[in-house]
């Protein structure tokens, strides 16, 4: 039974998101691996709170605001490719990493 790997990958940095997924893209089409995707999310926008201080009372800064790129791919059979593609990413990229068993038609 084939294993279909399933990869969502986000970072603050869509240029570099965009290339570290070229690069797969690009190697699975060399290796004649069958690839899906990659299918882009919307961004999302993250605030978070900064505190002036560390008690309660130091007051806060603005919210620090930032945009966070997810796509995702999938690669169907080809475990060797699979694992080596997952095992390694750039510093700003975060890999998610599903491993799902595929059954064919009529296996029980």
């Amino acid at each position: 039974m084939p294993f279909v790997t399933k990869l969502r990958l986000t970072s603050g940095d869509r240029g570099a998101l965009d290339r570290v997924v070229d690069d797969i893209k690009t190697t699975a089409a060399r290796k004649g691996v069958e690839f899906n995707g990659p299918h882009p999310a919307p961004p999302a926008e993250r605030r978070v709170p900064q505190s002036k201080g560390l008690s309660a009372y130091g007051g806060r800064f603005e919210d620090w605001t930032y945009t966070v790129y997810a796509r995702s791919i999938e690669i169907v059979g080809h475990d060797e490719f699979a694992r080596s593609v997952a095992s390694e990413f750039p510093a700003g990229i975060h890999a998610e990493v599903e491993i799902e068993r595929v059954r064919s038609a009529g296996s029980g």
